[in-house]
């Protein structure tokens, strides 16, 4: 069987049996009754389409395009690489379900879809990461710079980041070329994962499965946050973290553990007394 076949059915299975966008549109529709204003953009992001992934094109090239790279020719591009690859579609259902569990402030899985730019962000990062691995590097390139423009948030097309990731609030995220973000990790708004400035090749941070980082937070240099640690609001990070464990301070030191099993999950940013254990 021809990979092309393999992904149609992928997508035909999804469309026939898919839990969040059901529930998204359901939420939308009524939305769209109890607040006649915006009936007619619901239905045109979310009511008009028959599937997920048709609306989170129509969405993102909508936010995106401009006189000069127009938002059909945007949305027929986003269609081609949702198409492609269906792990995209995958990765954004699992970061509407990270948002609506994570934030206290998301009340539903419409909400990230229609009004979150950091959910939005990070799903044009997907679409770049596509274009930059099918050998399209100008086009990923104006992407990202397009949601740096528009949203005060930089990664790099070529960085690699899983899925069920929750970014919140996201002014000034930055994500560099060579950083990893594993599957259900949690950032907050001003968090950096950049290089040193002193390194070429591979620079920058490997930050694995299920850990937080809090407000304001860098972590510099090709090192690895451990899975299920903690990263504290306003750190900046040196020198690799173990796993499960909590990190505070200019420059990080070691508090202690990570105080529950999934930090990414909980979002308890409340850390104890240091000790004087240094990185």
């Amino acid at each position: 069987m021809s990979k092309s076949v393999e992904r149609n059915r992928a997508s035909e299975a999804l469309a026939v049996c898919d839990p969040v966008w059901d529930r998204l549109r359901s939420e939308t529709e009524e939305m769209a009754l109890s607040e006649a204003s915006l009936a007619s953009f619901l239905h045109v992001t979310v009511l008009h389409h028959k599937t997920f992934e048709a609306s989170l094109a129509y969405q993102l090239a909508q936010k995106v395009g401009n006189s000069e790279v127009r938002g059909m020719q945007l949305r027929e591009l986003f269609d081609e690489a949702l198409k492609a690859d269906p792990s995209i579609g995958e990765a954004a259902r699992a970061d509407i379900v990270a948002y609506y569990e994570r934030d206290p402030a998301c009340h539903s899985y419409a909400q990230p879809l229609l009004f979150f730019k950091g959910y939005a962000s990070l799903q044009l990062y997907r679409v770049a990461h596509w274009l930059w691995n099918h050998g399209r590097q100008p086009m990923a390139l104006y992407l990202q710079s397009r949601v740096s423009e528009l949203f005060s948030v930089d990664i790099h097309p070529a960085a690699v980041i899983g899925k069920g990731v929750f970014i919140d609030h996201a002014n000034g995220i930055v994500i560099g070329e060579t950083a990893v973000v594993e599957d259900d990790v949690s950032m907050l708004h001003g968090v950096t994962l950049g290089g040193t400035g002193k390194e070429i090749g591979d620079r920058h941070p490997k930050i694995r499965r299920g850990v937080l980082i809090s407000v304001g937070a860098k972590v510099l240099g090709n090192i690895e946050v451990g899975e299920y640690s903690r990263i504290g609001a306003g750190s900046v990070v040196l020198q690799s973290i173990p796993p499960h464990c909590t990190a505070v301070g200019v420059p990080a030191k070691l508090v202690g553990c990570a105080g529950c099993d999934k930090p990414s999950h909980e979002m308890n940013q409340m850390i104890g007394e240091p000790d004087d254990t240094a990185l």
